[in-house]
Parts: structure tokens; C-alpha cells; sequence
């Protein structure tokens, strides 16, 4: 298995140069390249990256093809309201998905390919804990999304002959992941659903990472749910984040999101999912078919969520025209 082409989607984002950098140290690793609109968050020590947007279609074919990867790994999706609104957030990961993943359909290398989920796949009148035979009904722009991009890969995967993994992932939580929850939860004032205060889980993004590595590693040839242990309610994270939480109920649930707008934090509809149904899944699958588990349980991330610095803002010394 030594020497193994890996192709990268989304090395530009926190998650995907993660990813990249510690795919360059897996000794299974042979050439290694990735693709992405902006460039990565670090220095690669042997990753050839290559910025492209989504629209270039033809040029991210021809770079694909021409790398020919055994390995193709997709994390090269844009969540609503994380770097861009969700008209454009689905755009843009519909095409890239399409040119991707088609391009790699192409390639007469390629083994096996691991995408990117989440366990919003599963909607919001799911089971409490739903796990991975759980029947998908997405209720999200994000939640269909995703569940878009698996059923993309599987139509890839069966017309080529090559296995595919979907790593379900709950809302990642880094840093310098720019995620909508944990920015709505940094807020002073967090909003809850006082009739029920549903829990939910998140994953760290360290942890995100190693599951997405092991699995193009394994081969999982499935999905897998990738969730830290234990929970929190969202009331319960606004306090152990010394924050204010605001009950909230019917329509004043409009207002709570107009709010948070202006304040910085927009909340899609998956988010507003997380606030009054909660965000659960079953996470016991991931030690047998990844052979990792997640280092920091849910109100650990949380914990860690309110302990990184904000940005700052300076106004420049010298105003220029």
C-alpha cells in the first residue's frame, strides 16, 4: 500500500490543511496534492496545492486526471453561513462536488474516495441518537447538501468500481474553524429553546481530522458517525461559557435570529435545528471501523470554545486614500 497517490479537496480550509499536513507524515503516503479557491492555512512540506475555484470546472478535470490519485479525499464543502451565505455555500460545493468527484471517476488509479458529511444527513425528527442505518431524511439546506455529495460519490463509486466512505461528522468546532454554532455560542446572549433546551454534540477539529485520515487509511467502505462523547444543552453551554441564555419560544424565535444577524452571527437553518431540536448521533461504530476515537468529549470542546481569544480589530494608525 506504500506509495499511494492522495488528492486533497479543500486543502484551503482549516480542516482540509490539517488534513494535508498530517496525511504528509502517514508512511503509507506516496505523492500527495490539493485543490481549493484560497490558499491553505500553513505551509505544506510536500503537498502540491493547486488554487482553483469551484467554476473552473475544466481546469480542476484536467488536475485531477492528470495527478491520478489511488485516494481521493473530499472534505471541498462550504457550510451555510460559515465562509459564505447558504445560496452561494451550495453553489459552490455542488460544483466543486460535480467537478471533483466526476474528474475522479476519470482516473484509472483510483481505489477508493472518502467524502465529507455531517449528521445533519439524518434531520430533525430522526431518532434521539440515530446511527448509521438510520434512514436519512434531511430537513436542511445543509443536511441536503450532504446528503447530495454521498449519494454523488456512491453513484461514482459504483460505475467505477471503487469503494467509498462518508465520515458523518457533528458541527466541528476549532480555533479557527469558522463554524456558525460557535459563533452564535460565543455570543453574550444565546438563545434557547425553553420548552425542551434539547442537548447536542460537536467534534473538535483535531479529532475531525484523524477520523477523515483513518478512514481514507482503512478504506471504510461506508458511512461512519464521528461525534465526541457525552453532551451539552445549549443553555448548559452558554453558562460554562459565562454567557446569558435567553429563553425562547414560537415567534419570538424570528427575532433571536435577526438579533444574532446583526450581532455578527448568522443562524441557518441547521443551526436553528441544533437550538430547538438538539443534535445527537451514535457514535459507537467509530472504534471498530476507524480505529480512532475522539480525544476531547463534547463540553471539553465547548470549554475550549470560550477559552480562544477573539479577534481584535486595531483602526490603522495613518488614514491612506
Amino acid at each position: 500500500m506504500a506509495g499511494q497517490r492522495v488528492f486533497v479537496s479543500g486543502v484551503g480550509g482549516e480542516l482540509g490543511t490539517q488534513i494535508a499536513s498530517l496525511l504528509e507524515d502517514e508512511p503509507w503516503v506516496g505523492a500527495l496534492a490539493g485543490i481549493d479557491a484560497d490558499p491553505p492555512r500553513s505551509r505544506f512540506k510536500r503537498t502540491t496545492f493547486h488554487r482553483i475555484h469551484p467554476h473552473e470546472h475544466d481546469r480542476i478535470v484536467s488536475t485531477v486526471i492528470d495527478f491520478d490519485p489511488h485516494v481521493l479525499v473530499h472534505v471541498g464543502v462550504w457550510e451555510p453561513n460559515a465562509r459564505a451565505s447558504p445560496r452561494l455555500a451550495a453553489e459552490l460545493t455542488d460544483r466543486a462536488a460535480t467537478s471533483i468527484l466526476g474528474a475522479a471517476a476519470e482516473c484509472r488509479s483510483l481505489e477508493h474516495v472518502v467524502v465529507r458529511s455531517a449528521i445533519t444527513i439524518y434531520g430533525r425528527d430522526s431518532l434521539t441518537r440515530p446511527d448509521e442505518d438510520s434512514p436519512i431524511r434531511p430537513t436542511s439546506e445543509w443536511g441536503r447538501t450532504v446528503a447530495d455529495i454521498e449519494r454523488t460519490a456512491a453513484s461514482v463509486a459504483e460505475r467505477v468500481g471503487v469503494t467509498v466512505g462518508a465520515v458523518r461528522l457533528a458541527p466541528v468546532i476549532g480555533p479557527h474553524v469558522p463554524s456558525p454554532l460557535g459563533r452564535l455560542l460565543r455570543l453574550p446572549a444565546v438563545p434557547f429553546n425553553v420548552l425542551r433546551d434539547p442537548s447536542f454534540a460537536v467534534i473538535r477539529q483535531n479529532d475531525a481530522a484523524r477520523a477523515i485520515i483513518a478512514a481514507a487509511r482503512e478504506r471504510l467502505a461506508q458511512p461512519v458517525n464521528v461525534v465526541a462523547s457525552d453532551s451539552v444543552s445549549v443553555s448548559q453551554a452558554a453558562l460554562r461559557g459565562r454567557r446569558v441564555p435567553v429563553p425562547t419560544v414560537g415567534p419570538q424565535w424570528v427575532l433571536a435570529r435577526r438579533l444574532a444577524h446583526l450581532a455578527g452571527a448568522p443562524i441557518p437553518d441547521h443551526v436553528a435545528e441544533t437550538l430547538i431540536h438538539g443534535r445527537l448521533a451514535d457514535n459507537g461504530r467509530m472504534r471498530e471501523l476507524l480505529g480512532v476515537v475522539p480525544l476531547e468529549t463534547t463540553p471539553e470542546v465547548i470549554d475550549h470554545l470560550y477559552g480562544w481569544p477573539s479577534i481584535v480589530r486595531y483602526p490603522a494608525r495613518k488614514q491612506v486614500a
